[in-house]
């Protein structure tokens, strides 16, 4: 199990980045565009620099839904190695068949 904070603060991230999308979705389309004056690019630019770092979508880590773990997930199912071996081996998770050969 992961630390409670390390989630926490995941968590806090996932929301700051839903909150903040669509203000950073359009200075990021204001700051790309060509045809508008250097001056209006770049001080869209130096908005996006002021806005909050946890509010960029590179800054969210994914983790395992039941463990927290941070490290071999499987975006997929959205779950560490560990926990996606052991709940197809009990059957838990539809379409998911343990294989033999």
């Amino acid at each position: 199990m992961a630390k409670t904070s390390s989630i926490q603060r995941d968590l806090k991230r996932r929301r700051m980045v839903k909150s903040h999308a669509g203000k950073r979705a359009r200075l990021k389309a204001i700051a790309a565009n060509r045809t508008l004056p250097i001056e209006e690019r770049f001080a869209a630019t130096l908005k996006l620099a002021q806005m909050p770092r946890n509010s960029s979508r590179t800054r969210i880590h994914n983790r395992c839904e039941l463990t927290g773990r941070p490290r071999g997930f499987y975006r997929k199912f959205r779950l560490c190695r560990i926990k996606l071996r052991d709940l197809a081996a009990m059957g838990r998770i539809p379409g998911c068949v343990k294989s033999s050969w």
